[in-house]
């Protein structure tokens, strides 16, 4: 694997803590516990590998320069902006909301969890848009 395929690695890694989150949203909801604890402690993995992949690839690269024009600039930026406002946001509320679970503090656990995991969702799901609308337009 070369440097220049961590982008798309970038993307699969965003897709699946998206897939995750959702899923752990769904089992919580189900009050199936375990399979929720695992599958958070599984976004979590997921993310965290994003985020080596990330920094590997833009200390090698630099940044991307968005070629895009005319509407499409407002919107990318704008989803840029918001994405990296929360994604740097979301690491210290990831740490709190899991050691909260780990720990069985499930009343504060939960409180956290209700801002923690729509922010992440957020996060996940425009690292794909971003990926896309730099890469693939």
């Amino acid at each position: 694997m070369r440097v220049t395929d961590l982008p798309a690695v970038n993307a699969l890694l965003n897709a699946t803590s998206a897939g995750l989150l959702l899923a752990g949203y769904v089992l919580i909801r189900q009050r199936r516990l375990e399979a929720h604890r695992r599958v958070m402690l599984a976004a979590v993995a997921s993310s965290s590998l994003f985020l080596a992949c990330y920094l590997v690839y833009h200390a090698h690269v630099g940044s991307m320069p968005f070629r895009g024009q005319g509407p499409v600039r407002t919107l990318y930026f704008t989803i840029l902006i918001t994405h990296t406002i929360l994604a740097i946001t979301i690491v210290p509320l990831v740490g709190v909301t899991l050691a909260r679970g780990l720990r069985g503090r499930f009343d504060r656990h939960r409180r956290i969890a209700r801002i923690t995991l729509p922010l992440w969702a957020y996060v996940s799901v425009t690292g794909v848009v971003i990926y896309w609308m730099l890469y693939r337009m």
